[in-house]
């Protein structure tokens, strides 16, 4: 899969293509829902030609270009979502910087340079939501219209799912903040996943007996603090284990940054710094203090064995 990062760069061979466009955090089943329309339309237009599929999206998120102080849960990371879209098999991603001149175009002046002269697109898929231009002035509606005069073809996807429950990356946020991370599964496809490079620690957990990989967490990520039954990917090797999120209560050491440090079960090799993906399965218990490092220990490996058992055995 190809990835463009601006649209005015378009090669030939991905131009005349059906592209999606939207912000696609988590990509979720909704989102699928949208690309799969996406794949349908490239193959009946091109009748063995060969259209090409991709889909379009801002990097930054509008909302960090609006509101750049105030941090966002994302659910994806360009990389993870680039490496998402792959696996959807498109022919190409185009992430499209977000800045003032992006934000100042018109819903007119955006069909016109960013789809028509720059993508050169044939189709336009669109969710129910979708809204574009300066002010969020275009709709689906105004999709269409324009999509009509500049000779291009438009598709609105409806809502995935029960309409009262449709799949939504604000719903999946809410889900995670509450720890439901079985909940945000069934709206993913898949559990959500953080990827990033195990660092040193404080060092506790091998004094406790149960060595950690730890990672920084995202700016902006808001899981409920907790343990957890995760697995863990490293290149082709996946490795099951219990993931602690939080500021560690138990010690006063003044450092309250939240920490995720994971414990990969019957598993021994020095991970440090080692590009990982920790994917959260199901939530054990809530963070809580322990009166020494002894009964937290103690409360570990019973969380361990909870994990063991959530995870299948």
């Amino acid at each position: 899969m190809k990835v463009l990062r601006s649209y005015s760069e378009t090669p030939d061979a991905l131009r005349g293509g059906v592209v999606a466009i939207g912000n696609f955090d988590g990509v979720h089943r909704g989102h699928q829902a949208v690309i799969g329309q996406v794949k349908a339309l490239a193959g009946a237009l091109g009748e063995g030609a060969g259209v090409p599929s991709g889909v379009m999206c801002f990097a930054p998120h509008p909302r960090m270009f609006f509101q750049a102080d105030t941090p966002m849960f994302l659910l994806t990371s360009d990389a993870v979502k680039t490496d998402l879209f792959a696996e959807l098999d498109l022919a190409f991603t185009a992430l499209i910087p977000f800045d003032a001149a992006l934000a100042a175009l018109t819903a007119e002046d955006f069909v016109r340079q960013v789809l028509v002269e720059g993508l050169g697109i044939r189709h336009v898929v669109i969710g129910y939501d979708f809204h574009f231009g300066k002010g969020r002035g275009g709709s689906p509606e105004t999709m269409k219209a324009l999509g009509e005069a500049e000779g291009f073809g438009v598709t609105i996807v409806a809502p995935e799912g029960d309409a009262k429950d449709a799949f939504s990356s604000s719903r999946v946020r809410a889900q995670l903040r509450n720890g439901d991370v079985a909940g945000a599964a069934v709206a993913l496809g898949r559990p959500w996943a953080i990827r990033g490079f195990v660092n040193h620690g404080a060092g506790r957990g091998t004094g406790l007996g149960f060595p950690t990989a730890n990672l920084d967490m995202p700016v902006g990520s808001d899981l409920l603090p907790g343990i957890y039954a995760v697995r863990v990917r490293r290149g082709d090797d996946v490795i099951d284990g219990a993931a602690y999120l939080g500021s560690r209560p138990t010690f006063d050491d003044g450092d309250n940054a939240i920490k995720l440090e994971t414990f990969l079960f019957d598993f021994d090799e020095n991970l440090y710094g080692a590009e990982i993906e920790v994917a959260f399965v199901a939530f054990i218990r809530g963070d809580k203090a322990f009166a020494s490092g002894d009964e937290l220990a103690v409360q570990m490996a019973k969380d361990c064995e909870a994990a063991r058992a959530a995870l299948g055995g």
